[in-house]
């Protein structure tokens, strides 16, 4: 499915710290940001979001792009076939640039065809069971899992997503087993984790959050290195004794290969402006999203180690997928 939308700049700049432009030049057209999924969801909303108020420093609009299917293969073999101008951009995401390199074999390179421009934000994963599971806690369910090998089964939203992944490793850290059970997506994987054909989950903290509110789900503990502010009362994997356990939905900003150092320039340092903006957290929070701007290298730094990480899960737990 592919949806166009003209998101049109303003003419007063909103944002701190006025536009900043290496190549005085550039851009002197629209920009083309492809959102590698179809319209209207959690991800188009982070795009739209973000690209409203970049425009306002590159003076320039948007047309935001969304093109779905294969897993955002589609998106990305458009993104890196595209001239290397700064014209097209691309919203990565842990599924293009993280989880699906290290699991399928895919008709582009997550590294060497595409240039950094930098880090959009994050929201951790949360763990969390079902509500009649006689567990309070994240060491009661542990305790519960060990006396109940094979017994309890946990979803996810398909193999070698971030919620299978993500599981996988929490498994591979306690030593104990359930059964992986494939949905195609989250929505049907929480129906039957709410109706008890399952009995926990790993999914993003936005997805999770309305079953949460409602009591239908419980939640045990949460990925990242510190508390998330929706959930404060909630643990970290890392403080209860799960060391540098780490997993999170990320969103970035990829072009194609071999960018112009002026042009990158001038794309990171108000895409950074830009997610330093009073009000952008709370627009993303929604998505429950932190803003978390990275340069150029630091961003290519954590594409390269996120993908290392779930490649040598996959290795170990023998996932390997159908491209």
């Amino acid at each position: 499915m592919k949806r166009r939308t003209l998101i049109q700049s303003a003419a007063a700049l909103a944002l701190p710290g006025g536009a900043l432009h290496a190549d005085p030049g550039f851009p002197a057209k629209t920009l083309r940001y492809i959102v590698p999924v179809a319209a209207g969801g959690g991800s188009d909303m982070v795009g739209r979001t973000v690209t409203e108020r970049w425009s306002r420093l590159l003076k320039q609009s948007f047309v935001v792009d969304n093109i779905g299917g294969g897993g955002g293969v589609l998106a990305c073999q458009a993104t890196m076939r595209a001239p290397a101008d700064g014209y097209t951009l691309l919203q990565g995401y842990v599924a293009t640039h993280g989880t699906s390199p290290a699991t399928r074999t895919l008709p582009y390179d997550a590294i060497k065809d595409f240039t950094p421009v930098g880090m959009i934000g994050g929201t951790p994963n949360v763990l969390v069971v079902n509500s009649s599971l006689p567990v309070k806690n994240l060491k009661e369910f542990l305790d519960y899992v060990k006396k109940n090998p094979g017994r309890l089964s946990y979803g996810s939203a398909g193999q070698g997503s971030l919620t299978h992944l993500t599981m996988e490793l929490f498994k591979q850290q306690i030593g104990s087993f359930m059964v992986h059970i494939p949905y195609r997506g989250v929505a049907p994987a929480f129906t039957d984790l709410i109706g008890g054909q399952t009995q926990a989950m790993f999914p993003g903290l936005a997805a999770a959050m309305p079953h949460i509110r409602s009591g239908r789900v419980k939640p045990l503990a949460v990925t990242g290195p510190s508390r998330h502010s929706l959930l404060k009362d909630t643990p970290t994997l890392d403080e209860s004794g799960f060391k540098g356990f780490d997993a999170q939905q990320w969103y970035g900003v990829v072009g194609p290969a071999g960018l112009p150092a002026d042009v990158l320039k001038t794309l990171s340092d108000t895409l950074t402006l830009t997610l330093q903006a009073s009000d952008m957290a709370e627009k993303l929070s929604v998505e429950a999203i932190e803003p978390r701007p990275m340069s150029p290298e630091a961003f290519g730094k954590f594409i390269k180690t996120d993908i290392a990480r779930w490649t040598q899960l996959a290795k170990e737990r023998n996932i390997q997928l159908e491209g």
